[in-house]
């Protein structure tokens, strides 16, 4: 399948999207100011170890102290005891796992790892002596007697003094043995100077960042599929010639600097897909839709057939609707970057095989993620529980906030009820201040119905406080807000 990637990037953010099929498949964007810390390595303190939780609170430098449990620190001893690793005060090396996420702190680990363009170098510096001496093969590389081989590849290619273990990643499979030296030396260098950075600062410091989302997507999301990688800044792509160079040379030929007329991102229409992709609802070419809710905890999914009436019978038309569905839903996940628990409430399919073909075809489609999913079968209720990876904030998390309006609800109190309200608290304000009069300042809404349908309620309280009760119309209050004026 051909692909394109374009890198759009201005001085405040960058923005990437991948290209499939002349569709949007997955958009990444990157702030200058709210660049991710995933994958940057630290020296930190230990703050707080709290044995209650096997976990302690570890500061990093940021706003809020970062977190790690104590299967973040040893993977092989499940017995181990956090107390007994780590103390309060204590100087320790640790990496980013997951960026601060809404109220929650980083997720850190100390068993660290360097990621280059075809393997993941992991220091011997944890406290698991299993990261020493290690070839590890990425599970997209499931045919074993191709694991072996690359395994044996490899070990041959390892300096003889070795000590840190070595992931390889999908893309080694094609790199030569030249590309596969180079990219050792390139992660044992890099890992060289953050042991010389330990000697000579304080915790908590920075010793390594990880790379800027434009040269990620060159080591990470480029693939032999990838027919061109456009970059609109002339400053940028001649960097990313030099970044290329020196570690992905095959992609030199695909890089190329865009200087049409049109904004490269108006191409493809990208624009318009982020649009779409931060409303609820998704219209499916068939008529059905769905709609997609994200929440704290979990995101849901509920798949409606709309006005979708093209098969011969009801059967066929859930049957249909949900195997697009299937795959709207695998891309609108890449789009929105949407992770942790997804529960999907496909249309009710009363035929063993029609679920079984959904659930077929969702996999299908997930399959072109780069993050991890894995989806459950149908439920007893229906629905289909699956999970994908979260390292990073939503496409909505990081373009919007809750409106000011609704506080995130989506929904605002009616003005007939913030009408009872404000009657209601003028009661207990004359009961506890007595005043000679009330004011009622609100929204223009709010103040009509008090003027039009509810002027019977509001007379009938004012003979009741035997108090006057004036209104005040204010056109920068929102619906719900207003204040009571005592004189």
């Amino acid at each position: 399948m051909n692909e394109e990637i374009l890198i759009n990037i201005t001085p405040q953010e960058t923005r990437v999207a991948l290209i499939q099929q002349g569709a949007v498949q997955e958009l990444q964007i990157e702030r200058t100011r709210q660049r991710g810390i995933v994958g940057n390595i630290y020296l930190a303190k230990v703050v707080r170890v709290l044995p209650g939780m096997q976990s302690a609170f570890i500061e990093i430098g940021l706003e809020r102290t970062a977190f790690m449990h104590v299967a973040d620190i040893t993977q092989n001893n499940p017995q181990a005891q956090i107390e007994k690793l780590l103390f309060e005060g204590q100087n320790v090396l640790v990496q980013v796992l997951k960026d601060p996420l809404g109220t929650k702190g980083a997720r850190l680990t100390t068993q660290l790892s360097i990621a280059g363009r075809n393997l993941v170098y992991l220091p011997p510096a944890g406290t698991d002596a299993a990261a020493e001496k290690y070839i590890g093969v990425s599970q997209r590389i499931d045919q074993p007697e191709e694991r072996e081989a690359i395994k044996v590849r490899l070990a041959g290619l390892m300096p003889a003094d070795e000590k840190g273990g070595i992931i390889v990643r999908t893309s080694a499979q094609d790199a030569s043995d030249n590309e596969l030296k180079h990219d050792m030396h390139y992660l044992r260098t890099t890992w060289e100077k953050i042991r010389e950075a330990v000697n000579h600062k304080a915790a908590p410091s920075l010793l390594y960042q990880d790379l800027s989302l434009a040269e990620r997507v060159l080591r990470d999301l480029a693939s032999e599929e990838t027919i061109k990688i456009r970059v609109d800044s002339a400053e940028n792509f001649e960097k990313l010639k030099g970044f290329a160079t020196l570690y992905m040379p095959n992609l030199l030929d695909k890089l190329t600097l865009h200087r049409g007329e049109r904004a490269l991102f108006d191409l493809f229409d990208v624009d318009a897909e982020i649009n779409k992709a931060l409303g609820r609802r998704v219209d499916l070419k068939s008529g059905g839709y769905l709609m997609i809710d994200q929440t704290e905890s979990m995101t849901t999914i509920d798949v409606n057939t709309g006005s979708y009436v093209g098969a011969r019978n009801l059967d066929d038309t859930v049957f249909k609707t949900n195997l697009e569905a299937a795959q709207a839903i695998a891309r609108q996940l890449r789009l929105r970057n949407l992770g942790g628990i997804i529960i999907i409430d496909f249309i009710d399919m009363l035929s063993k095989d029609h679920q079984e073909s959904v659930l077929h075809e969702l996999k299908r489609n997930l399959e072109r993620d780069h993050a991890r999913t894995s989806v459950n079968d149908f439920s007893s209720l229906g629905l289909v529980e699956m999970t994908r990876k979260r390292t990073r904030e939503s496409l909505a998390h990081i373009t919007c906030e809750p409106c000011a309006t609704c506080q995130g609800k989506g929904e605002i109190k009616t003005a007939q009820t913030v009408c009872y309200e404000i009657l209601r608290e003028i009661v207990r304000e004359h009961r506890q201040f007595n005043p000679r009069e009330f004011r009622i300042v609100a929204a223009p809404d709010v103040i009509d119905l008090f003027l039009e349908e509810e002027n019977q309620f509001l007379a009938q309280l004012g003979d009741f406080i035997a108090k006057p009760i004036k209104l005040q119309a204010e056109g920068s209050f929102r619906q719900e807000q207003y204040d009571i004026v005592l004189s």
